[in-house]
């Protein structure tokens, strides 16, 4: 039995999430490019359509900027084609600041993004309701509680609301610059801790904490994993189904 179970999950929905997004994000890309045969149409496209998370994204960085007082330059949520191949977005300038400081700029994507996520799916899809039938494993429980949750008020604009914001609100690699240095600043602090012979102390004060905290971030994933899951089948079928009509593929 494991104890503080909270990295367990977190793990377990983390990474197939990552995996998911990515491989979803290239069959909506790739569907609209067999569709309009414009990269640059897909591409506009494709930003409208997360644009309410873009927008959020880029949002709680100038905000968690503001905030810690540190000063904002350029602010666009136009998309970018990158040297490397990859989409850009959206872009919030920011002044160099200290390491803290560019570490909660860079995670404010996701703190936005986790609580609209946690909010939404507990209130608007109907999580509340589907969670006191999701022990027994009986599917007429489970289909009444499905029609109790499709049946909230505006069930569908808040599933895609979710599901775009979840799908943009982690840090991009830019974003996680500030992360390795202080995670490592951290892992030091604890391990001249645990030499100090604080160790017992620490684990029975703050693993619980921690541990409920992993629990909470799990949770979220688990939405936006579903979420993903949900639109990644159509996609995928989508995409082979032009592909043949088509006989053109994308590389």
């Amino acid at each position: 039995m494991i104890d503080y179970p909270g990295l367990f999950w977190f793990l377990v929905f983390l990474i197939p999430l990552l995996v998911l997004q990515r491989q979803l994000h290239k069959e909506m890309q790739a569907i609209l490019l067999l569709l309009t045969r414009r990269a640059d149409v897909s591409i506009v496209l494709f930003s409208l359509i997360f644009f309410p998370g873009v927008a959020m994204h880029e949002l709680s960085h100038w905000l968690m900027a503001k905030l810690l007082g540190v000063h904002t330059g350029r602010f666009s949520l136009i998309p970018r084609p990158m040297a490397n191949g990859r989409l850009r977005l959206g872009l919030v300038e920011t002044a160099p600041t200290n390491l803290l400081g560019e570490a909660l700029i860079g995670t404010a994507p996701l703190l936005a993004g986790g609580a609209f996520v946690a909010y939404a799916g507990w209130v608007h899809l109907g999580v509340s309701q589907i969670y006191p039938y999701s022990i027994p494993l009986d599917w007429a429980t489970w289909e009444r509680a499905i029609s109790l949750a499709i049946g909230q008020p505006d069930f569908w604009l808040w599933v895609y609301l979710t599901f775009v914001v979840s799908s943009t609100m982690f840090p991009s690699s830019s974003d996680r610059r500030a992360w390795l240095p202080l995670i490592l600043i951290i892992a030091l602090a604890v391990v001249l801790v645990f030499l100090a012979g604080a160790g017992p102390w620490l684990i029975q004060n703050f693993a619980p904490v921690l541990d409920a905290a992993m629990q909470s971030i799990a949770f979220i994933l688990a939405i936006s994993l579903t979420l993903h899951l949900i639109f990644y089948i159509p996609a995928f079928l989508i995409r082979h189904g032009l592909s043949r009509i088509t006989h053109l593929r994308v590389v």
